[in-house]
């Protein structure tokens, strides 16, 4: 299988967050051609500042594996990690990360700086970036476009709405 094939399983896992009021990032955990977990942005829902993508794939996968020990697995997630998340990749050992969208902002796998590639840690992981790029970014731009839009119609009292 190809790196589209499991970035576009992430993408649709991002589709089921923004349906859900939560930032679309999707992830899932890859292991010998296998998803072994799946994740989407729950922070909202579950009111926890850990409930990134990739941070719950992982969980799974460890779950599914029945180790902590994430070698030999690939995490394929639709945004470039924040710190939390690609420290946690590197303490998890992932093998390899696969991230469509670079996060100018926030992103701590090249963007910000690199985390995965950082020779002071235990661990480095190759990484991939940019694939299925902007289909991942548009779906972050068309997400916060329509949250502007809903915060100025509501600061502004704009015609009423069904939201």
């Amino acid at each position: 299988m190809t790196d589209d094939v499991f970035m576009r399983e992430a993408l649709r896992l991002a589709d089921v967050a923004a349906a859900e009021g939560e930032v679309p990032v999707g992830a899932v955990a890859v292991k010998d051609g296998v998803i072994v977990g799946r994740g989407y942005n729950r922070r909202e829902q579950d009111q926890d500042p850990f409930s990134h993508a990739e941070f719950l794939a992982m969980r799974a996968a460890a779950q599914t594996l029945g180790v902590w020990r994430l070698s030999q697995v690939t995490v394929y997630v639709t945004l470039e990690p924040c710190a939390m998340c690609a420290g946690a990749l590197v303490l998890a050992r992932v093998d390899r990360l696969v991230f469509g969208a670079a996060d100018a902002k926030a992103g701590a796998v090249g963007s910000l700086f690199n985390l995965a590639q950082e020779p002071r840690l235990n661990h480095r992981l190759a990484v991939t970036s940019g694939v299925l790029a902007d289909e991942s970014s548009a779906r972050l731009k068309t997400f916060f476009a329509g949250l502007r839009e809903r915060r100025e119609r509501k600061a502004g009292g704009g015609a009423p709405t069904t939201e």
